[in-house]
């Protein structure tokens, strides 16, 4: 039987190389302050919009990490709702998501409370508000019993699996609990991003819930980097990150909880992760400065409130072609509306990916042009689909790269 850390006379007295760390750390808390002087320069909206993206992208990603796929509509929605912005349109969510979505908020908005366990079984029964995980009937808002056998990390099809990990027994749950909250809540770590990476590796190897303990474990490590920066307001994604790393983020937990109680590789990892986040973080603080240069180099432009809101979501997360029955859908309107909000003084057009500083300029251009020319008219021109207007015609690129426009 293999020894995991927890199995160990010191456990969980956990020790790292500092001098190794040192740079490393010292680095993520640079960029950290970076970030926020930079968000912090925004105005109000436009930091607001930073924020929704990623609180948005981290509950997504949190949960796609365990298998789980969430609505993107519904989630942003639901923050969007439970943080009182005014976004148009709000989608209604379903228990599933409303759940996810209140846990991370509750982790960040009150990161200065203390994490008790009623506050974690609370973020557990919202995870799980059915009480079953799939079809599986579990353990809601209570610490798990092991009823059905010792809790195990496995992968593989059945009669083949691999036991990645075995958690402690379900009768050491309330000692190893009571430690890692009395170490949480106190100073024995006074660096909250050091605490962020150690909570994080402590709470998913106690793994105290029947499900879920991934998902809370990132909202632990969200809460002790918010104490970090004193700050609510999350600007980069862990989640994210660790979703793209998945691979890597498994290797080096199970190789730590398979090792010694020197978690100098796992910590060594979870900051350089850390700092990749906050570097990602540029692609959203561009997106939004690219939106609202977009809408600013609209201000010439008049346009109803299906307008504003498709287009709003075309900026956000819509791909591919946007043609009048996706108009209609997204607006919620008919087929001719549709049509009639693509069509301006005659034509209609389809939105796509492309330049929105190229889009713009000729859109100018040829407004321009039109009003020298213009004359009194007794003619009528029947819309014809597929022509471009000058007026929408910078909508056919307002779904744009946003790292390519992050300079415009």
């Amino acid at each position: 039987m293999s020894l995991y850390i927890h199995d160990r006379s010191d456990w969980p007295h956990f020790h790292w190389d500092h001098d190794r760390l040192a740079e490393r750390l010292a680095g993520v808390r640079h960029e950290q302050g970076r970030l926020v002087g930079r968000m912090d320069a925004l105005g109000f909206n436009l930091r607001e919009e930073a924020v929704l993206r990623t609180l948005t992208k981290d509950v997504l990603k949190s949960s796609e990490i365990e298998g789980e796929h969430l609505d993107a509509d519904q989630v942003r929605s639901s923050i969007a709702r439970l943080l009182g912005m005014d976004i148009g349109g709000l989608k209604a969510g379903d228990r599933n998501v409303e759940g996810v979505v209140e846990m991370m908020l509750d982790a960040t908005r009150h990161f200065d409370e203390a994490i008790t366990a009623e506050r974690l079984f609370a973020w557990h029964a919202s995870l799980f508000p059915t009480g079953r995980s799939g079809m599986k009937r579990i353990r809601v808002g209570s610490w798990r019993n092991d009823a059905t056998g010792p809790m195990q990390v496995v992968s593989g099809p059945i009669g083949r699996e691999r036991v990645h990990f075995e958690a402690p027994a379900a009768k050491r749950l309330e000692g190893e609990m009571r430690s890692f909250l009395d170490w949480f809540n106190g100073s024995a770590e006074s660096d909250w991003v050091v605490k962020a990476g150690l909570a994080h590796l402590w709470f998913v190897t106690i793994h105290p819930f029947d499900d879920g303990n991934g998902r809370i474990a990132r909202a632990i490590a969200d809460l002790a980097l918010a104490r970090s920066e004193q700050s609510s307001q999350r600007f980069y994604s862990m989640s994210a990150q660790i979703g793209q790393e998945r691979v890597k983020y498994y290797e080096t937990l199970e190789q730590t909880q398979k090792g010694t109680l020197d978690v100098t590789l796992w910590m060594d990892w979870f900051l350089g992760c850390l700092g990749r986040a906050i570097e990602g973080a540029q692609t959203t603080l561009g997106a939004v400065l690219a939106k609202s240069r977009f809408w600013q180099s609209l201000r010439d432009f008049t346009l109803n409130e299906r307008q504003r809101h498709v287009l709003n979501r075309v900026l956000d997360d819509f791909d591919g072609k946007l043609t009048t029955s996706k108009w209609a859908k997204l607006a919620k309107c008919s087929q001719d509306t549709a049509l009639r909000d693509l069509s301006v003084q005659g034509y209609s057009c389809e939105i796509a990916k492309g330049d929105v500083a190229r889009a713009i300029e000729l859109a100018r251009l040829k407004k321009a042009e039109r009003k020298k020319m213009s004359r009194p008219r007794t003619t009528h021109r029947t819309p014809k689909a597929g022509n471009q207007d000058s007026t929408l015609f910078l909508i056919r690129f307002a779904r744009v790269d946003v790292i390519g426009c992050a300079g415009l």
